[in-house]
């Protein structure tokens, strides 16, 4: 699934308001942190995480890497955070505005 911008724009909105759930520090990405991510997206569709400065890794590549592990998607990055989006499989809680079909 790839988000439309108007999507994206709408996710972003919704993410401004939250509080980072996971912090990612010296030991960068880790199966850990993976697996604890990707249970939080039982309970959350939309995850905020930071990245502590003692991170080696750069930021835009942790984003993408849990991303990809997690089967999220990243919906942007923004200094040392980011945020990613995985709808509920059943009921998705977050409508997200529909994609203009293509002609």
């Amino acid at each position: 699934m790839t988000l439309t911008s108007k999507q994206r724009a709408y996710l972003k909105s919704l993410a401004s308001e939250l509080e980072p759930v996971f912090q990612i520090g010296k030991a960068t990405v880790t199966p850990e942190i993976i697996e604890a991510i990707s249970e939080t997206f039982n309970t959350h569709e939309l995850v905020k995480i930071t990245v502590l400065k003692n991170c080696t890794e750069d930021v835009t590549n942790a984003a993408i890497k849990v991303s990809e592990r997690t089967r999220s998607e990243l919906v942007q990055v923004i200094g040392r955070k980011f945020v990613l989006y995985k709808p509920f499989k059943d009921e998705p809680k977050i409508i997200l505005p529909k994609a203009k079909k293509e002609k």
